[in-house]
């Protein structure tokens, strides 16, 4: 009797665990914080035109709070303007100067995620 009670237990903990996980992978429930969900990110403007853009592919993003952190962290370089799609999992970089890719790699990387490739644009 009471390890048929146990077993229920841990069934019910394991289901809503599935269905918190389902949403997370969705993109769906709070992720990262959650104090983002509502809020889009701001869009940086560059102080001159274009020069070069390159695709930033991202793993790790499950949520438009990822993509939000990723694209504050990017945006934060001096020349760099970032849109940043966590469905995805791409990043669009716009430069008004000479950007090294290992610095958009270490900005992806400080904020928690890791860069697959970057290629231009």
């Amino acid at each position: 009797m009471v390890d048929g009670l146990i077993i229920l237990i841990v069934i019910v903990l394991l289901f809503f665990a599935m269905k918190g996980s389902v949403k997370h992978f969705k993109g769906e429930g709070a992720c990262c914080g959650g104090s983002h969900s509502s809020e889009k990110a701001e869009e940086k403007h560059l102080n001159g035109p274009v020069t070069a853009r390159r695709s930033i592919v991202i793993d790790g993003m499950h949520c438009s709070n990822c993509a939000h952190r990723v694209q504050e962290a990017i945006n934060k370089i001096d020349g760099a303007s970032a849109t940043v799609d966590f469905n995805s999992g791409r990043a669009i970089v716009s430069m008004d100067r000479t950007i090294d890719d290992i610095e958009l790699r270490k900005a992806v990387k400080d904020a928690g995620y890791t860069v697959r490739s970057i290629a231009p644009l």
